[in-house]
């Protein structure tokens, strides 16, 4: 996606865009858990353009209707 990644701890990062000044971008990746596949969620909604996000019953084991509750709120999320 691009960005810059600091690891504060084995607990903390922070994300950020390339140098401050690029966006994250939109790629095609996978979830491999539910924690990770939420993470994955929110930088796709940060980031510019589309992103794809392949086994996403990762995410929907922990998150009902997560997509339905974010569109609510202005997310643009289909499933394919």
């Amino acid at each position: 996606m691009g960005g810059q990644i600091i690891l504060c701890d084995p607990h903390r990062a922070t994300v950020i865009g390339l140098d401050k000044k690029t966006s994250l971008k939109g790629i095609k990746m996978s979830s491999p858990d539910i924690r990770a596949g939420v993470a994955l969620l929110i930088a796709a909604l940060s980031a510019e353009g589309t992103s794809i996000i392949a086994n996403a019953e990762q995410i929907d084991r922990g998150y009902q209707n997560i997509d339905g509750r974010l569109n609510a709120l202005g997310a643009e999320i289909t499933r394919l």
